[in-house]
């Protein structure tokens, strides 16, 4: 079977050049399935996997719009539509300079998996552009989101494709984006997740991927009969993910210790309480400005701008028990992981998506610690989008209690499918095992079940 593997990312490589994050994606996974694919045959034969790695649709556009100063800009849009075997696809959207074809395709394959775990009919896509809203004034980004509606307007739906916000893609953005979706199509149907809390937003939305990091946290330290009641937490990022996760730490009792942005990180020796969060979230959600600030404001706090020469982050060289890396992608590379393990860490729950390099996720199964992939430990963002889909199909609201509840059951429902999984597959405390077998499984049978198209 290993040379099958082989054979297969020989075949993905050669396919799609240049597009490392995709590449490692697919790996990971494929590596994972040689125990599914031993047992079933009838997966390989019907060459299930390699129709999952190749994207149902891949939507190219341009993006024409112009700025304060009356000038032409263009950039450049996409939308991966990967699998609909189990649903509509769902997927954030993405506004980073960034943002390429690759990094979009990874996403998506990693979306198929995660919808797949939360056990809600959802398929997997993933969306966006170039553009960076990051220093454009309100008007800007709003006609950079109706230049970009007026083209994938002709591709999305309540029952085809549902996307939501991702990095650079919040409330503001959501809401100009949906506005022209509205006008362009005369209708007001749930086509987008994230929306404002009075027209069709979910209670919770924002707070789901931080929260529900946390959860399956706190459901990995139950096997070890621990909880987070008291333990030091590295966390990454600034934005709504960082941010959550801290506050659901600081619930259940945890101390969180640090938070970052592209400029640097903050590293708090006492705790960041929630006076600290409240001014974090003042400082990122309405003022936009930069984390340094918080050392400025908090005179225990020690900041420390980002070297892009060194080989390893410092942020995460800090003593601690848990990590929740909640900023991007393979954040975490092979001297990251040693830093964390000689440190103490021995929790990893992972609120971005793919934020640990496969030498950095090698080191942590070597390690045997609990170490959470973001196909599940963040996949509570895609279930509340879930949830807020159903709300919007009821014409109906829930309590901030309900949908927090609802959440919370689906977490801990991803970590017993994903534990369980890996048991029966001879890999016992093996959630990378856990997670992507049972992500395949559901989508494979369904694929087997509607035939080849």
């Amino acid at each position: 079977m290993s040379d099958y593997v082989g054979k297969l990312m020989a075949d993905v490589k050669a396919k799609n050049p240049s597009e490392p994050e995709f590449h490692q994606a697919v790996q990971e996974v494929a590596e994972s399935l040689v125990l599914v694919l031993d047992r079933h045959p009838e997966y390989r034969s019907a060459r299930i996997l390699e129709r999952i790695i190749e994207p149902e649709r891949v939507i190219l556009f341009r993006v024409p719009w112009m700025d304060d100063q009356g000038d032409v800009q263009v950039n450049r849009g996409f939308r991966i539509e990967m699998n609909s075997a189990i649903g509509p696809y769902k997927g954030g959207l993405r506004f980073h300079p960034s943002v390429n074809l690759g990094i979009l395709k990874f996403l998506a394959f990693e979306q198929v998996f995660k919808n797949s775990l939360t056990t809600l009919p959802m398929g997997g896509g993933k969306g966006g552009s170039d553009f960076d809203p990051k220093g454009k004034s309100d008007n800007e980004v709003m006609r950079f989101c109706q230049s970009f509606m007026s083209e994938l307007f002709r591709h999305i739906g309540p029952d085809t494709d549902v996307p939501a916000g991702d990095i650079g893609v919040g409330g503001r953005e959501i809401g100009f984006l949906f506005g022209m979706y509205r006008k362009l199509r005369n209708e007001f149907t749930g086509v987008l997740t994230g929306k404002g809390l009075h027209w069709g937003g979910s209670l919770i939305r924002p707070e789901a991927t931080g929260y529900g990091a946390v959860y399956f946290a706190a459901e990995m330290l139950k096997t070890r009969g621990e909880e987070l009641k008291g333990k030091a937490c590295l966390v990454s990022g600034s934005g709504n993910v960082a941010q959550y996760t801290a506050e659901k730490l600081l619930q259940l009792g945890a101390k969180p210790v640090t938070l970052s942005d592209s400029g640097g990180y903050i590293y708090d020796e006492a705790g960041i309480t929630k006076e600290k969060l409240d001014f974090v979230m003042d400082l990122k959600n309405v003022r936009r400005g930069r984390i340094k600030e918080y050392a400025d404001k908090f005179k225990g706090a020690v900041y420390a701008p980002i070297d892009p020469k060194l080989d390893h982050n410092p942020l995460w060289a800090h003593k601690a028990q848990c990590a929740f890396p909640s900023a991007t992608q393979n954040e975490i590379n092979g001297k990251d992981a040693a830093n964390l393990l000689k440190n103490g860490v021995y929790v990893v729950s992972e609120g971005a998506n793919m934020p640990t390099t496969i030498e950095g996720v090698n080191q942590f199964l070597d390690a045997k610690i609990l170490y959470g992939p973001g196909k599940a430990a963040n996949a509570g963002g895609v279930a509340t989008s879930g949830l807020e889909m159903s709300q919007n199909s009821m014409r109906l609201s829930w309590s901030r209690e309900e949908v927090d509840q609802r959440l919370h059951g689906i977490m801990v429902n991803i970590h017993k499918n994903c534990f369980e999984t890996a048991k029966k597959y001879g890999t016992p405390g093996n959630y990378v095992n856990g997670a992507n077998i049972a992500g395949f499984l559901k989508v494979a049978n369904a694929m087997m079940d509607q035939g080849l198209v």
